[in-house]
């Protein structure tokens, strides 16, 4: 009884870690999109344009202040997780290798 507590707390918890992850990737993918499309709107803005210096700034601290909240969503997300560790290095050898002899050869041997 205790372990099947134990191990729904662990689960609720790791359903947690996941959700927060898939919302920073989420959050990742509108600031790559909205980012390219403010710098586009800087590139084509024109020196005649009365508000040029205005949208520039304007531009210029929206994509400061969301690429610092990036990354502290980043930080906050992705806490606890590094990349390219030697765990994560031996799991994927292991599953190079088990995919390479699960595989059938087409090539003549």
């Amino acid at each position: 009884m205790e372990s099947d507590k134990n191990y729904s707390k662990k689960y609720l918890k790791a359903k947690e870690k996941v959700r927060r992850v898939k919302w920073f990737y989420f959050h990742l993918v509108g600031y790559i999109i909205v980012v390219v499309l403010l710098l586009y709107n800087i590139y084509i803005l024109g020196e005649n344009n009365p508000y040029a210096n205005f949208f520039l700034w304007f531009n210029s601290l929206m994509i400061l202040f969301w690429t610092i909240f990036i990354i502290l969503h980043g930080r906050w997300a992705l806490r606890n997780k590094t990349f390219f560790s030697k765990k994560w290095e031996s799991k994927k050898a292991e599953e190079f290798l088990e995919k390479e002899n699960n595989t059938e050869t087409t090539m003549w041997e």
